[in-house]
């Protein structure tokens, strides 16, 4: 939209993308407390970006209050509980959290692979260590598969979540692929051990 300011990046504070990541959540336009954005990270971001700590979370909240980009206020809890902080996005926060999404740079995933590297040392191993490595790593790459299909059947039905649902269908083939990437390197294990004297 050409409505958007141009020198957006100037005008804005820098901050991490953890912390875009949290304004993303207030975005959606709910009033929402710590614990709920940490369900909501929990729920969507895990999958592909971070799965926060409720110390991370408030340490985010109060980075995006101090730079005007969100409001907090006290909500009174009937049970007996403490009183509860809320939280949501300001005019401010929502058309920053909107230039950055349109404008900054994406970075390129960083792969750092814990089961590539053993692997890659997989001469330090028994062979029957690395065909271990690898039928764990199957294993939660399938787990972590039907978490993120469960949870995109699951997901809000609103159209304002179309988006992180397709992100949650974007997850399920990435473990998918993780799955199928460790069982066809059980089977290159399996050839390499079988062509050795």
């Amino acid at each position: 939209m050409s409505g958007a300011k141009s020198g957006g990046d100037a005008e804005r504070p820098g901050l991490p993308a953890t912390s875009w990541a949290v304004l993303g959540l207030l975005s959606f336009g709910e009033e929402l407390s710590g614990y709920d954005l940490k369900k909501w990270a929990d729920w969507s971001l895990r999958f592909f970006y971070w799965s926060p700590s409720f110390s991370q979370i408030y340490g985010e909240l109060k980075r995006l209050e101090n730079a005007g980009y969100v409001t907090s206020r006290m909500v009174a809890q009937e049970t007996g509980n403490r009183d509860k902080r809320v939280y949501r996005i300001t005019d401010e926060g929502m058309e920053a959290v909107r230039t950055w999404a349109r404008e900054a740079p994406v970075e390129p995933p960083v792969l750092k692979h814990g089961v590539m590297l053993r692997l890659w040392l997989g001469h330090l191993l028994e062979p029957e260590q690395m065909r271990e490595v690898l039928a764990r790593h199957r294993e939660y790459a399938e787990t972590m598969r039907q978490r993120a299909e469960a949870d995109a059947e699951g997901g809000r039905a609103e159209e304002a979540w179309a988006y992180p649902v397709l992100t949650l269908k974007w997850a399920e083939r990435y473990y998918a692929s993780e799955r199928d990437l460790a069982d066809a390197m059980l089977a290159d294990l399996e050839e390499l051990e079988r062509r050795r004297p």
